[in-house]
């Protein structure tokens, strides 16, 4: 099969990304034809605060890639899709509803010649604008089926399309790590990726126990000056280590070294890869009962579940990772990807 998937890859950085890049590799080992469509620029700077692009590739690149899509050349969408009339599929990799004109722009030029899917890394984002649900509805009726990563994100996307939704549950798209079991405690936690408010940085720095340190590292999208308030209003200035920007690949092994848990204290979430990653690197992982984040966690074996937002049960749970750290984190176990992936290409490819 001759397969095309539109959506960002290297020198494109982080989650969205990589999965791009191990989907083309994955269905390519199963024998098919495929091509990434890739960006040459994906966003005006305005729309993504953060830094897009980084120098040095996180895992392998995939060969057969274009990097022909610009933002500022809706001609260039148009072109794109009678490009890929040609393709028995093409699947669009939706991070964001700011794809959305490009992706209607390829849907034009592909004019139903093929099948097309919308495989929706969020259905709608976490913190919602007033056009991202019309953006979404406009894209998700013009494409042939949906792949969504939860059931919670099917039942939304069949709110605004009548166009067939398939689940498949997020496979790992992460390096080999291969960690060793450590048996020093370092009173230090760990808050890793993207820093945005539904992700709850602010409730964990409120339950922080004293004696425990935390580092956060990762871009801040707004609320970098509020975080530093916080942390001065509530004393922790000598225990809270910001590391505000982007962590290169070769740097996030020394991070989940040093560190005795991740902890994710996510007011909401839909699939992460985050669980995974913090055993990949054999910690254990503390986080809330939102999205897929308790679906990868055994409570008391490899990390510890509580309510979101909820400061008191989180505290809890840190002093319970305490009282045995070395005993969790001797539970920890690296993630077998290939049943996931098998599952989830088959979901993908299934008509």
């Amino acid at each position: 099969m001759r397969i095309a998937i539109v959506g960002p890859t290297y020198p494109y950085k982080g989650g969205g990304a990589q999965h791009t890049t191990e989907l083309a590799h994955r269905l390519s080992a199963l024998g098919h034809d495929v091509v990434i469509e890739s960006w040459k620029a994906q966003y005006p700077g305005f729309l993504y605060p953060g830094r897009q692009t980084i120098s040095a590739p996180e895992g392998l690149p995939y060969p057969k890639t274009l990097r022909r899509l610009d933002w500022r050349r809706p001609d260039g969408w148009v072109t794109c899709g009678r490009r890929l009339r040609s393709a028995d599929l093409v699947v669009f990799a939706v991070l964001s509803p700011v794809q959305v004109p490009a992706y209607l722009g390829i849907l034009y030029g592909i004019a139903g010649k093929t099948t097309t899917v919308a495989l929706c890394h969020n259905v709608l984002p976490h913190e919602r604008k007033p056009y991202d649900g019309p953006l979404m509805k406009a894209l998700l009726k013009r494409v042939d089926r949906v792949l969504a990563h939860s059931a919670q994100q099917a039942a939304l996307a069949a709110e605004l399309t009548a166009k067939p939704v398939r689940v498949a549950a997020m496979a790992p798209h992460l390096p080999s790590k291969n960690a060793e079991k450590s048996g020093q405690v370092h009173n230090n936690l760990l808050f890793f990726g993207i820093v945005r408010p539904y992700k709850g940085l602010d409730l964990l720095l409120r339950a922080l126990p004293d004696g425990v340190g935390l580092t956060v590292a990762g871009e801040f999208w707004g609320g970098l000056e509020e975080t530093e308030r916080l942390i001065a209003e509530l004393g922790l200035g000598d225990r809270v280590e910001l590391r505000p920007g982007y962590v290169a690949a070769e740097d996030v092994p020394k991070l989940f070294a040093r560190a005795d848990a991740l902890v994710l204290p996510y007011r909401n979430a839909t699939a992460s890869q985050n669980v995974w990653l913090g055993h990949e690197h054999g910690v254990p992982v503390i986080a809330t009962r939102v999205g897929a984040l308790a679906d990868h966690i055994t409570d008391g074996v490899d990390g510890l579940l509580v309510e979101p937002e909820d400061v008191e049960g989180l505290r809890k749970a840190i002093e319970r990772l305490y009282a045995d750290p070395v005993g969790l984190r001797s539970g920890v176990r690296s993630v077998d990807p290939e049943p996931f992936w098998s599952e989830y290409t088959a979901a993908l490819l299934d008509s």
